[in-house]
This record gives C-alpha cells, structure tokens and sequence, in this order.
C-alpha cells in the first residue's frame, strides 16, 4: 500500500473513532489546516515532474477530498446524535402562552362613529354617505343658505380653481348635510315627487379653514335627518335625550335647547348638555343648575326649513323632519378624556397607544338605547 493509502486510511479511522466535536475539529486541523499533512502532500506537486504529478496527483487530491467528505458525514451524524437525544430528554410545555405580536389599535374616531351607528341603528336610522368634494348647490344653496352668508367666504370654505366660469364652483364639503341634500333628493325622484319616510344619520369627514385646539382643518362630524308626517320639536328633542345618554352611557344627563339661528332650520337650537365639576375635572351628567354645575354647547339642531324641503322636490307642506349635527371629534374628547382635537390627526403612535381601542375588546353598546 502506498503511503498516500496509509495516510488516508489513518485519518479516515481517526475521523469514524472521534468521540465530539473537539477531537473532530482536532483531526481536520492535523490533516487539511494550512500545515496539515496532506496540505503539505499537494504542496509537493509543484517539484514533481509532469509525469509524477499525471500520476500522484489524482491520489493526493483524492485523499483530501476522502478525508473531508468523512470529517463532514462524521459532524452531521454528531449533530444528529445530539439533536435525538435533546428531543428524548426535553419537552416542550404547549399550555405556555405565546409571545405577544405587536398590533395595531381602533382609532377613538371610528370607535365612536361605530358607537354613533350602534345607537342610531336601535332607533331606525339607517347611514348614508356622499363625496366630500361637493358643488355649491348640494354644499349651500340647496341648504337654503344665502349668497352672502360667511360661511361661502373663501376663508371658511377650501374652494377647487375653476377653470370655466360658467361651470358651478366645487369645494371641499364644509358639513355632512349634502348628504341629506342628496337622499332627499333620491327619494323624491325615486317616489315621482310623492316622498316617503327618512331617517338617516351622515357620518363622515369635512373641512374648514380653522386651526386651534378644537378646531382643526378636517374632522369628523355626524348630522341626523327626519322627514316624516306630523313631526314637531319633541320628536327631535326626544331623539336627541336618547342619544346622549346612550352615548354617555348615563341616565342622569340634562339638555337644554336654546333658540339660535341656521338657514337650513327653522325654529332652530343650540343643544347644551350639562356637567358637573368634581375633584377638577368636568363630568357628564349630575345637576348642571348646581353650584358645581355648568352647560357646554354640543350640536346644532332644529326643523327643516320648508325651502329646503322644496329644493329636494317634496312638498313641505306635506313632509316636515328635523335635523341636527354634532361634530364626532368633540364626542370623542367628551366621552373619552382628550383635551387637544389636534393629537386627533398628528399620527403620533404613542397617543394612538394611550387612547386607542384594542380591536378585540372595545366598549360597546350592544345592550341597546333601553339599556
């Protein structure tokens, strides 16, 4: 047997013999590190002849590659060996929990549209959306809003460029009540100018030229819509007492309508809810004519005007409704705590963190407006 023979058979046994990964590592070093013995072997081809290297070369090489197929057979079959024998003594607990995954959470502004939906639901009223780039009739003169009235001025109202003079002028929508404007609309073409009942809420996003801390250049608003036969104010003040305290999720809150003016109503009123102040913090509900009592204004309501009634091609003399919006933002700062409708719209993760709602386990109000 040659010598090459006897040095491959020699490692070849001492790898089949190792007993751990050490010894193994051992052998590899002593046969292929860079002054092992068969490194050393192909370094000597270089001052053999071509003849000798025609011949020793293919046993060296062979040799090596021998070797190194056997070292790397040999460290899988440890790895092996040490895998089996883990799994044979270890076992995995599958009752443990498993680690949290981050995840997102419920904006507080579509948590209260959805508690605005829930409420409204349980009372008839089905939800109606619309574009938010509105034309002037649908945003205004249809609401029976005169042409000098501030709200058309282009420091309330995000105006579109017209490019033809002649072609009415669009705008972001400044309220929801288009909205009502086009169901209106829909029922009076759909009935040939008969009519039929509404009752309708419009939630959605809107927009104003105002920036403060409870005003901001788009947010969210909700208005209600009625028109039916022989409706009058207690209607919409009864509507309106069902809904806060639902909202409030409180049996104890007062309203008080004061008279105001809105083109778009007629008689009109300011909805005040009253609160109570203890340990220096405003609570909903309680004796607002107490000495820790006190109003704060909430929605805008009142009878639809007659005109209007007229501009969406019903008979006003036959169908009446009321109306009425609130802004959902306010709803959410009422309810949940917020001071500033800004953070509403930064988009900063750690306010989304605090006053977000786990998808999973919201409040709702499932148990109904009688609950």
């Amino acid at each position: 047997m040659s010598d090459i023979e006897a040095i491959k058979d020699k490692y070849l046994a001492q790898v089949a013999s190792a007993s751990d990964g050490d010894a193994l590592e051992a052998i590899r070093v002593a046969a292929l590190g860079k002054k092992g013995e068969i490194s050393l072997l192909l370094k000597t081809l270089g001052q053999m002849t071509p003849e000798e290297r025609q011949t020793e070369g293919p046993k060296i090489n062979g040799t090596r590659q021998a070797v190194a197929d056997a070292i790397a057979s040999r460290k899988e079959s440890m790895e092996a060996d040490v895998l089996n024998a883990q799994l044979a003594t270890e076992k995995l607990d599958l009752t443990l929990p498993p680690l949290s995954a981050p995840k997102g959470s419920i904006h507080p502004v579509s948590q209260v549209m959805d508690e605005l939906a829930e409420i409204f639901a349980d009372l008839g009223f089905s939800v109606e959306t619309g574009p938010e780039i509105e034309d002037d009739w649908h945003n205004f003169t249809a609401l029976n809003i005169p042409e000098t009235h501030p709200a058309r001025a282009m420091h309330d109202t995000f105006y579109f460029p017209q490019t033809d003079e002649n072609d009415m002028p669009k705008m972001l929508r400044t309220h929801t009540s288009p909205v009502q404007i086009r169901t209106m609309m829909d029922v009076a073409k759909r009935s040939s100018g008969e009519g039929e009942p509404i009752h309708i809420i419009a939630p959605g996003r809107t927009y104003r030229s105002d920036s403060d801390a409870t005003h901001t250049p788009m947010f969210h608003q909700v208005e209600g819509l009625v028109i039916d036969k022989g409706i009058h104010m207690g209607h919409l003040k009864w509507t309106l007492e069902t809904f806060v305290r639902a909202f409030f999720e409180r049996d104890d809150i007062t309203l008080r309508l004061r008279p105001s003016y809105f083109p778009f109503t007629e008689p009109s009123a300011e909805v005040d809810l009253g609160f109570t102040v203890e340990k220096r913090k405003r609570i909903i509900g309680g004796d607002p004519r107490s000495e820790n009592g006190g109003w704060m204004e909430i929605l805008g309501s009142g009878m639809v005007h007659p005109n209007v009634i007229a501009n969406c091609g019903l008979d006003p003399e036959v169908w009446q409704g009321f109306a009425f919006g609130c802004g959902i933002d306010r709803l959410a700062m009422l309810k949940y705590g917020m001071d500033d409708l800004r953070a509403f719209f930064d988009g900063d993760l750690r306010w989304a963190d605090h006053y977000g709602f786990d998808a999973l386990d919201v409040p709702t109000l499932s148990g109904g407006v009688g609950a």
